[in-house]
């Protein structure tokens, strides 16, 4: 199995050289040295480490992986496992990985202190996934008083949603925290609701809440990346094209079978099956370059997030998002 798994304490710690494998809790082949560049495979296959999360929306990875879809077309692709939110791109950064799969709210204020960071294109996006979980004795937005959320695209839906229902943000405590965490604390009753996307909000639904919405219901839509840094991606154009081009590739095979790619999901990183068959068709699953709408909506969450103070500055979006590359070379 071609998946690593590495926390964002590892990614700091390790720094811009790729440490040993004793800080990986699942190995799928290591090399010592500097990441910076994609490394070599015993194959003589250009070795490039994907950084992603563990949830559905990243299906055609572990489809593409279990069907060989990378190796066929030239390239060893490890994945490796974060812990979500923005550590993935933290570890294109820390040079531990080269491509790193994020939403393009949480990947905007990392832009910010690597600008180095470009965005080569779109691999999924959806207005459905990440669900509104609220406490069982919650009807009604008006009575909660404190949320849970993870950072990025989940700080963004958790303000909209508030917005939306008129409530001012900043009369609802918002505790920031991981996925994994947040069931037990609406569980406990220490939060009264959070939005998360699976296998969280059915968790969450399970332990004593209810899906209450989807952020579609308020305006909120997302776009996943794929990311690189441009001191790797210079030298590598032709490698990160291909990649690319798998993804693209195993999209279109995760929607017309998605039972094919819930059975990869479990295969490479555990995911119920069933669950995941089930959500799949809340995410629209198709590989495009980066275009005007996404440049406008990221402009949009950059105010919010310079209005939160969580920026100092805006990234420049005209350097950062790569326009034109996915057609250029991944086409």
């Amino acid at each position: 199995m071609h998946t690593e798994k590495i926390s964002r304490r590892a990614i700091i710690r390790r720094g811009a050289a790729a440490a040993g494998c004793t800080a990986l809790v699942l190995v799928a082949g290591c090399t010592s040295g500097s990441t910076d560049s994609a490394g070599v495979s015993s194959a003589g296959k250009p070795t490039v480490r994907v950084a992603l999360g563990v949830d559905a929306s990243y299906a055609p990875f572990y489809l593409a992986v279990e069907r060989g879809m990378f190796a066929k077309a030239g390239v060893n692709v490890v994945l490796v496992k974060t812990e979500g939110g923005p550590a993935a791109s933290q570890a294109v950064t820390a040079g531990t990985a080269q491509i790193a799969a994020n939403a393009d709210s949480t990947a905007l204020p990392l832009m910010v202190n690597d600008p180095g960071l470009r965005a080569l294109g779109v691999f999924q996006s959806s207005d459905r996934y990440l669900k509104v979980v609220l406490r069982d004795g919650i009807t009604s937005p008006k009575q909660i008083k404190t949320m849970a959320s993870i950072g990025g695209l989940g700080l963004y839906a958790t303000h909209e949603y508030l917005r939306h229902n008129g409530i001012d943000p900043k009369s609802v405590k918002i505790l920031q925290s991981s996925p994994p965490e947040i069931p037990g604390m609406l569980e406990q009753g220490s939060i009264d609701g959070y939005i998360l996307f699976e296998p969280w909000a059915a968790r969450g639904a399970a332990a004593g809440g209810h899906i209450a919405g989807r952020i579609g219901d308020f305006g909120v839509k997302y776009a996943q990346w794929l990311l690189a840094e441009q001191r790797w991606l210079k030298d590598n154009e032709e490698v990160a094209g291909k990649i690319l081009k798998v993804v693209a590739a195993a999209d279109k095979l995760v929607t017309d079978d998605p039972a094919a790619a819930a059975k990869a999901s479990k295969q490479q990183v555990k995911l119920p099956e069933e669950q995941t068959k089930k959500v799949l068709p809340e995410i629209t699953f198709a590989t495009r370059g980066i275009n005007d709408a996404d440049v406008a909506e990221s402009k949009k969450i950059v105010d919010f997030l310079l209005g939160q103070k969580l920026i100092k500055k805006s990234p420049d979006l005209r350097t950062t998002l790569l326009k034109g590359w996915y057609e250029q070379h991944a086409k």
